[in-house]
């Protein structure tokens, strides 16, 4: 009789070794909360690359934000079409102070990811030897499609339309 409680006693000591090593790995997986990109190499997905993209814009790195827009980029926004040439002075132009990006939503097809978003900016545009102006306020709808090529992901299309 004493050994079949022995036993029990074991296996119930088993158990609940197993348990509490189990909970306190998974508990770890959670403590430690996920650590945005720092760069377009560490980009896991397209909030991600919005998010390097805009924060690259805003530090007035415009090396990375070359690199982000493909040879064949081409752009809509409120004034009309543009293309890579021409983003490029358009952003070069302004002094993003600030972003906030929300209702973003990411889809993805094969190498092309589709990231639809709304975005409010803070900042001004250069107008030169005439001063400055202020970017509009209002959230204005964005969607960007990103192709990942062999350097890796790269803006080929982007849209901006007001609200």
């Amino acid at each position: 009789m004493q050994s079949r409680t022995a036993c029990r006693s074991s296996s119930v000591f088993t158990n609940i070794l197993t348990l509490t090593i189990v909970l306190t790995f998974s508990a770890g997986c959670t403590v430690y909360g996920e650590r945005p990109a720092r760069s377009m190499a560490e980009v896991t997905g397209g909030e991600g690359l919005e998010r390097i993209f805009w924060k690259n814009v805003q530090s007035a790195n415009w090396v990375e934000v070359e690199r982000s827009l493909a040879s064949n980029y081409s752009g809509v926004g409120v004034s009309g079409a543009l293309d890579r040439s021409a983003t490029l002075d358009q952003y070069r132009s302004w002094q993003l102070k600030d972003y906030a990006i929300g209702d973003l939503k990411t889809e993805m097809n094969g190498s092309t990811l589709v990231v639809t978003y709304n975005i409010t900016l803070n900042g001004a545009v250069s107008n030169g030897s005439a001063g400055s102006q202020p970017l509009p306020s209002a959230p204005q709808h964005m969607m960007t499609v990103w192709q990942q090529q062999k350097a890796g992901w790269v803006v080929i299309a982007h849209s901006v339309s007001s609200q």
